[in-house]
This record gives C-alpha cells, sequence and structure tokens, in this order.
C-alpha cells in the first residue's frame, strides 16, 4: 500500500513562523513535524510516499529530496493553485491507480496504530475509512457520527457550540480505494468531508470511520505548536528523539557542547551543536535547535527556539517561539506567547511583549518596548558603521558572507587595479575573516597587500605607503565575541563620515563591481615591515636623552600584535626595558575591562619591585596605551592624557592640542598654562585624525589611552606615544607621579540612556530647549554651560539606541546632581 502526504498548505494561522516555511517543515522537538509522520509511516511498512506541495513546494522538495535518507521512497505531485484536500490527492491520481492508500497531513503530530486502521478498511470492505478521534473541543474539526459497526452516519464539517453533537473529530487520515477519484473533479479545487464524502454517504457508499487511541495533534495554531512540544517532551507521544537522555527529561543531542555550570529543569530538548554557557537557566517545555548559542545569564521557559539563533547573555525567554537565524542581543526580553519571525534581529534590552508577531527580516531597535506586532516594517540598520568600523559579534552579526559583501562593496569605491593594504590581529576569527576579504576584493580588480598579523598603527603607515586604502580585522577592545572591520583611506586614517554614507549606498544597493578573468588582483606579502615601521618611527620622533638617560621600564604587550615590533625598538632605542607577556596568545585576542585591571596591577607591582622609571601596557594591537608610575600606581587613562599633554605642551610651548569636546576643561587650563591651545573635536576618531593631519598641532588624544603623536602619524599609535613619553620622561627629569600631583583633579562623570531610534531627535530638541539661555555648545551633540562653569553634554549614540551623557563639576557631588539632573530632560521627566 501506498501512503499520499499532504503538505501543501499555507499554515496561516501560524505565521509568521510559515512566512517563510512551509507548515510541515515546522520543527517539533527539532525535527519536521512532516518528518515525524514519515517515520510513523515506515513503523507500519507505508514506505512508497506520494507528497503532494504547493505552498513553498521547493523548500519540502528540497529538504527531503527522494526519501533516501529516511529509507522511503518519496514522490512528488505539484499543484499550481490550491486544489483543496481532494483535489490536491487528485493530483496524485497516476500513482495511486493500482491499490488501496493511506492519505495523512503532513502537518499533524500523532501515533496512531496505522496498521490497525488498514486492517479495519480492509475487513469492513470500505471504500472510505476516516480515522476519527475524541477531543474536548471539536468546534475546529469536523464532526463524525458512526454506527455500532462503525459505519458513517454523518459528518459536519466545523461546528458551532449549538451544532456540536459529538467529541468524535475527523483527523483528517484516510484509507482509500482508487474508484475513489470517480468522485473528484480535476483540477478544481474540491474537499474530501465538504464535497465527496457527502455525495458517496448520498449514494450509500460505504464509508466507515475507525476511532482510533493514541495521540493526535492538529498543529494548528501557535497554542497548539506549544503544546505539541511539552507533550513530545512529557512522553504523551511516541515519536523518535534525536539524543540522549542525560538525566530524567533532559535530551541533549550529538555534538552540543553544555556547561556543567548551566541549570538545566527538563523536561527539555537540546540540539546538536547548540552551546550553551555557564549561568544559563533553560527550563521545562525548552525546545533549542541545532547550531543555537545562548550565553551566560539567559533563561528560557516554555521556550522553542529554532535553529541558528544566538541567544545573548541575560536575555529572558518565556513562553515564545524564536525562529531561525535569529539574533536576540543581550538583555532582551520576549514574553508569553510572542512569536519572532526567521532571520530578525532583538537588540538589547528590548521588550517584546506577550501575543506580539514580528515577521522575518525585521528589526526591533535596542532598548525598544514593542506591544504590536511588526509586520510591515523593513529590515535595515540606520548606520551600518559604528564607532570602529563595522563591527558585531563573530559569525552571528559579521559573517563571512557579510565580510565578502562588504569588500565587495569597498572595492567598488576604488579604481579597478587599485592596491588595498589588509591585515588583522592575531584572532583565529579574524584570520578567517581576512580571507574572505581578500577573496573579495581580488575578485573586483583590486590588488592586495596583506601584512598578516600586525599591529594596527603598522597597518594604517602601510597603506599610507602607496595604496588606495586599507582593511583591518581586530577583536572588538574589551568583547571576545565581538569583531571589527575597520577601513583606511590612502592615509591610513579611517574613512571619513562621507566616504562611509559612500560604502554604504553601495553595500545596500549590492551594486558590487567584478572582474573580468583578465583583471583578477593580485596578492603580494611585503617584507620587512616591522623593520620598516620601527625606523621611521624612530626617525619622526625625538629621542634625545634617551640612551643617557639611564631610564629602567617595564614594558607589558599583553600577548597582542605589540610585542612583535618591540624588540626591533627597544634595541635601537637603547633603554634598559623589561619586557613581560611577548608572545602571541590566539585565546586572547582582546581584554576585558577586568582583566586590563589586572594586568595593570601585575604592571605595577613589577615596576614597584625593579624601582623602574614607569611603565606601560600596550593594548592586544598596539593601539592604545595605559600607564603605570613609578610607584607602581596606575595612573587612570584620563589622568594619562593630561600628564601626556603637560609634557608636550611644556616642551613645545606652542601649537594646538586636539582633543574631543568630552574631555575635562583641566585640560584646557594644562595647555595655556604652558602656552599652547586647544582645539575641541567630535568624539568621531576620523575628527580628532583631520586636526592631528594640521601642521600646528602638537598633541591629541582621546581619554582612553589614545594618542596621537603628529610628528609620527596622524592617528592613534601607542608605539609612538611610548617613544614620545620615553623622551619627554628622560629630558625633564621629572617621574610620573610628579607631573600627576601638579595638575588639578577632574570630576568627570559619564552615563548612557536607553533611547529608541524614532525619539532621538524629539530627545534632542527636548535637550535645547531645556537649555533656555545658557551657553550651548554644539561641537558634538549639545553641551550645556552653566553659569557657575559646569557643564554637560548630550550625545545620541550613532550606531546604537541609547544617548550619552557626561557632566563636570568641581566635585563629584556637583557632577552627579547636573548628570541626574539632564538625565531626567533626555528621559522626558523633566524640563
Amino acid at each position: 500500500m501506498k501512503a499520499v502526504v499532504m503538505a501543501g498548505g499555507e499554515g496561516t494561522r501560524l505565521r509568521p513562523m510559515t512566512a517563510s516555511m512551509p507548515k510541515p517543515l515546522l520543527p517539533v522537538a527539532n525535527r519536521p513535524i512532516m518528518e515525524h509522520v514519515l517515520r510513523l509511516l515506515k513503523r507500519h511498512g507505508l514506505t512508497e510516499t506520494v507528497v503532494t506541495v504547493q505552498f513553498l513546494a521547493s523548500l519540502v522538495r528540497n529538504y527531503f529530496g527522494d526519501g533516501e535518507e529516511l529509507g522511503m521512497e518519496l514522490t512528488y505531485a505539484n499543484e499550481e493553485k490550491p486544489l483543496g484536500t481532494a483535489g490536491s490527492v487528485k493530483n496524485a491520481e497516476e500513482a495511486l491507480r493500482d491499490d488501496a492508500f493511506l492519505v495523512i497531513s503532513g502537518d499533524a503530530l500523532t501515533d496512531f496504530d496505522l496498521t490497525e486502521l488498514v486492517s479495519f478498511h480492509r475487513e469492513r470492505g470500505a471504500l472510505v475509512t476516516v480515522c476519527l478521534t475524541r477531543v474536548p473541543n471539536p468546534l475546529e474539526f469536523g464532526i463524525t457520527i458512526v454506527d455500532e459497526e462503525g459505519k458513517v452516519e454523518r459528518f459536519l464539517e466545523k461546528p458551532t457550540w449549538g451544532q456540536v453533537f459529538s467529541d468524535t473529530v475527523n483527523t483528517g487520515i484516510y484509507v482509500m480505494e482508487p474508484e475513489v477519484f470517480d468522485y473528484v473533479d480535476p483540477d478544481v479545487p474540491v474537499d474530501w468531508s465538504g464535497d465527496v464524502f457527502p455525495q458517496l454517504m448520498k449514494e450509500g457508499k460505504p464509508i466507515y470511520g475507525y476511532v482510533a487511541e493514541g495521540y493526535w495533534e492538529d498543529v494548528g495554531t501557535h497554542e497548539s505548536y506549544a503544546q505539541a512540544q511539552a507533550d513530545v517532551l512529557e512522553g504523551k507521544v511516541e515519536v523518535d528523539i534525536d539524543g540522549f537522555e542525560i538525566s530524567p527529561g533532559v535530551w541533549v543531542a550529538e555534538g552540543a557542547e553544555v556547561s556543567p555550570d548551566a541549570v538545566l529543569r527538563g523536561p527539555l530538548y537540546i540540539g546538536d551543536y547548540a552551546k550553551v554557557e555557564a549561568g544559563t537557566e533553560i527550563r521545562e517545555h525548552t525546545v533549542v535547535g541545532s547550531n543555537v548559542v545562548i550565553k551566560s545569564g539567559a533563561f528560557l521557559h516554555r521556550t522553542v527556539v529554532h535553529d541558528n539563533v544566538y541567544i545573548g547573555q541575560q536575555a529572558n525567554l518565556r513562553g515564545c517561539v524564536v525562529g531561525r537565524n535569529t539574533d536576540v542581543m543581550r538583555a532582551a526580553r520576549i514574553e508569553d506567547s510572542a512569536v519572532i519571525g526567521d532571520e530578525c534581529l532583538i537588540g538589547e534590552e528590548s521588550v517584546v511583549q506577550g501575543n506580539v508577531r514580528v515577521y522575518p527580516f525585521k528589526t526591533v531597535e535596542a532598548g525598544a518596548f514593542v506591544n504590536t506586532s511588526v509586520i510591515w516594517e523593513s529590515r535595515g540598520q540606520a548606520h551600518l558603521f559604528g564607532a570602529r568600523g563595522v563591527s558585531g559579534i563573530l559569525n552571528v552579526e559579521i559573517t563571512p558572507e557579510l565580510a565578502v559583501r562588504l569588500a565587495g562593496a569597498y572595492a567598488t569605491t576604488l579604481k579597478k587595479g587599485s592596491t588595498v593594504t589588509t591585515a588583522r590581529d592575531h584572532s583565529r576569527g579574524a584570520r578567517a575573516l581576512k580571507r574572505a576579504i581578500i577573496s573579495a576584493l581580488q575578485a573586483s580588480a583590486i590588488d592586495v597587500r596583506d601584512l598578516e598579523n600586525a599591529p594596527l598603527p603598522v597597518a594604517r603607515q602601510q597603506t599610507a605607503r602607496g595604496s588606495a586604502g586599507g582593511i583591518m580585522i581586530r577583536t572588538t577592545q574589551g568583547l571576545p565575541d565581538n569583531v571589527d572591520i575597520m577601513f583606511f583611506d590612502e592615509r591610513g586614517a579611517d574613512l571619513s563620515q562621507a566616504a562611509q554614507r559612500k560604502l554604504d549606498r553601495v553595500y545596500t544597493r549590492q551594486e558590487y563591481r567584478r572582474a573580468f578573468p583578465g583583471e583578477i588582483g593580485d596578492l603580494r606579502f611585503p617584507a620587512s615591515v616591522f623593520d620598516s615601521y620601527t625606523g621611521s618611527l624612530l626617525r619622526a620622533v625625538n629621542t634625545e636623552g634617551i640612551a643617557e638617560s639611564g631610564l629602567k621600564v617595564v614594558v607589558d604587550a599583553s600577548n597582542g600584535s605589540s610585542g612583535l615590533v618591540l624588540p626591533s625598538l627597544l634595541g635601537r632605542l637603547g633603554v634598559d626595558a623589561l619586557t613581560i607577556n611577548p608572545g602571541l596568545d590566539e585565546a586572547r585576542p582582546t581584554e576585558t575591562a577586568d582583566i586590563r585591571r589586572s594586568g595593570l596591577v601585575r604592571l605595577g607591582e613589577i615596576v614597584a619591585s625593579a624601582r623602574a622609571a614607569f611603565g606601560v601596557r600596550f593594548d592586544p594591537v598596539g593601539e592604545r596605551l595605559s600607564l603605570v608610575d613609578e610607584h607602581g600606581r596606575i595612573v587612570e587613562d584620563h589622568r594619562a592624557l593630561l600628564v601626556m599633554l603637560d609634557l608636550v605642551a611644556a616642551e613645545r610651548r606652542s601649537g594646538r592640542i586636539a582633543l574631543p569636546v568630552t574631555t575635562t576643561r583641566i585640560a584646557e587650563q594644562v595647555a595655556a598654562y604652558h602656552g599652547t591651545q586647544v582645539e575641541w573635536t567630535t568624539t568621531s576618531p576620523d575628527d580628532l585624525t583631520r586636526v592631528g593631519r594640521e601642521d600646528d598641532t602638537v598633541f591629541g588624544g582621546d581619554g582612553n589611552g589614545g594618542f596621537v603623536i603628529p610628528e609620527a602619524s596622524s592617528v592613534f599609535d601607542g608605539t609612538a606615544a611610548f617613544v614620545r613619553l620615553l623622551g619627554l620622561v628622560a629630558r625633564t627629569r621629572l617621574t610620573l607621579s610628579q607631573i600627576d600631583a601638579r595638575i588639578p583633579q577632574a570630576h568627570v562623570l559619564r552615563k548612557s540612556v536607553t533611547t529608541p531610534w524614532a525619539v532621538k531627535g524629539s530627545v534632542m530638541r527636548r535637550v535645547v530647549e531645556a537649555a533656555g539661555d545658557r551657553d550651548v555648545d554644539t561641537t558634538d551633540g549639545v553641551r550645556i554651560v552653566e553659569s557657575d562653569g559646569r557643564w554637560v553634554m548630550v550625545l545620541p549614540d550613532p550606531a546604537e539606541a541609547v544617548t550619552h551623557l557626561w557632566a563636570e563639576g568641581p566635585d563629584d557631588t556637583s557632577a552627579q546632581e547636573l548628570l541626574d539632573e539632564w538625565t531626567d530632560v533626555v528621559d522626558g521627566l523633566g524640563d
């Protein structure tokens, strides 16, 4: 006997899950519903099966193929238009003419004894046998009455409560003889219950009803979908679960990586190659799909997570469904009965209320509160670029596919035959992405100079030596799971805002240039890169007095790429240096704030015990520098900026100092004391770089360990800052603590407030209105200066749904009061 599996329905009640996936492919316990149906057929010997398909038919065909993997023989009957339950089977008549056949829905979960059903059909000599079951609520099903022999006496399709005369309903499973096709017209919509069966009964044909024992759930609504998952986990339905029961009710599939410090309260299921980090709590009736990543602190309860989903730290999911390839970011919350479609982005700290439907390819902004369904809005980021290039979670937001498209877009903005310099940090993720980027550049008629693993300042310098631009891939500072793809202009500086917008347009429109076969770009690996960098640096920066000073310093390379240039540099400087952590560590391509702090503490201990003049600690890519004074005390970044400023200004006695507007105004006092002038810039690194290129600029910095030494480079360069500091200390013969002690203390506090994109404009208007007649500076964002000299700055983040605030006062208490006052304004609570 053959079987017919009806898999053509659109499943409109299950949208948005079925907006991009046919209903039979919806996973139950991480297997498509239809796969459970096919496995049931196979258990009962029904291995030759015809599948009727219509809606998204190719997806069903591609998934199941010819059935070989299941040990079955599958063929397909495609409907050009919906033909109804009977019309779709009529469409497969040619394959079913030889013998009786069984019809079953591809989207109902059951473990009925089909062998008994077929035996009943044959014993009764029936033309049609309808498989029946009893349900508590028959309103959504066809009610059927049978006599003592099982012969059908009456049908009623989807009754009202006033019409209910039985709890025995039609399951849509039938055994039929080929003669039934004589009652079905071809190529027109025809239904079994509404059209064919009434006609057969009218003619007195033998139609029987078999009341089956066992489990059956028509997975037609979100509620029944969730119930089906729970019933499988509870063992109420006999289906194959792909995995190992590691404890009662806790199923884990092959290759899944579950931390022993994760809390698992079954029954639950974790799919193959999923990763569950420590501190996660997964509770009953939760199904986690294949290749899902669940970060520490996340909480899931009665939640169904489809394949390839990323769930960020502290995310909270309760009673919801999350579609394939969706990213749920840090601290997002999805409430009971909410459904998130495929390939969505749920932003940080956003809330999706219960019963909300978010359709595929949509973005919920960070901090948003969503209480109505998101159906028509398009997906898209407001800005491709963030503060440091294009950033995101590796293999979640930043994938090799995205890297290829980005590189193709960047190449399209350049002339054919141009040269681009590429580099990376020492992480495996950056290495993999760089290879993808190089291929895309070459395929777009761009020659590539690959520096492989190199410090960021070296990559910038080499880019400026004849390249049209450069690309650096690095692990995001402080975020080990994230990566930055940084784009440089021909000077090795970050792309200007205009250049970023141009690249953004090309990327968005997907207008990528492709090379003809003879135009494929070349790939070269330049030699002696580090020696070249060191030589040019020492020629540019004043090193007078260093060799004669007898200074002893401790240098921490933090197991990063800065260690690649230090041996050559320190040897040529002639300074007594102790280098620690010089080797590359692939497991540590960046540092969290805690690791950085502990590293500085350790550096301070070594400096104090060695009686060194000071200690420096490079970040892993050699861009930024942290300081420890001669007593081993950490010089905080904002103080290090003032110390360097004081030293440079005291030596130069003229020129301009480039600083972002968020810097303490103490810097202005220090600069003026030594006859220099502060040039305030925006917080954008490319603006600081712009001022750094001007002839009379003598120094720049951002207060976060980034220093601009204009004679060497107009961009942040930790190594250049180190060499400059060595020369300054050697010539002044002052210690860092002496310099720090003569600079007044600053009191600048910072806070970030979640602000949805849609209200950022109104927030800034409210800030300007609240400023009244106070002095207002709009160099970047809005800076309001009080009559007593205190100031507050309000700046919308260009890449996230956040507004940043800074406030400075004569002491921390005064600064905090000002910060709180303007936080209320931003939140809409103040004047």
